[in-house]
């Protein structure tokens, strides 16, 4: 699924314009990366969470050349998914989650 996929499906189940759609993906999807470059984790109970990771600097080698190269330290960014998302995934005889305006059974 690409991005304009997600929009065209929130578009029809919302019966909002692709435009107003598109809206609400970008900030979705805005606000998610604000807050990972603000250091913050992201929970989305029932899908899974976001967060960075750190890397430590390291020493690579260039496939090509085979000269050593210093990679430096960065963060990635790392999504965990939840135990609802991994069950529905992995069991195709499950119901599809349900709506997140209706309580989930515990």
């Amino acid at each position: 699924m690409t991005k304009a996929d997600l929009i065209e499906e929130v578009s029809r189940v919302v019966e909002m314009t692709r435009k107003e759609s598109e809206v609400i993906v970008e900030s979705i999807f805005d606000s998610i990366v604000k807050a990972l470059r603000g250091g913050d984790k992201i929970e989305i109970r029932g899908f899974g969470s976001f967060r960075t990771r750190q890397r430590q600097p390291r020493i690579g080698r260039n496939p090509k050349t085979g000269t050593r190269v210093e990679v430096p330290a960065k963060k990635i960014p790392y999504f965990k998914p939840s135990k609802e998302l991994k069950d529905v995934v992995n069991n195709s005889t499950a119901k599809e989650p349900a709506p997140a305006s209706q309580p989930q059974p515990h």
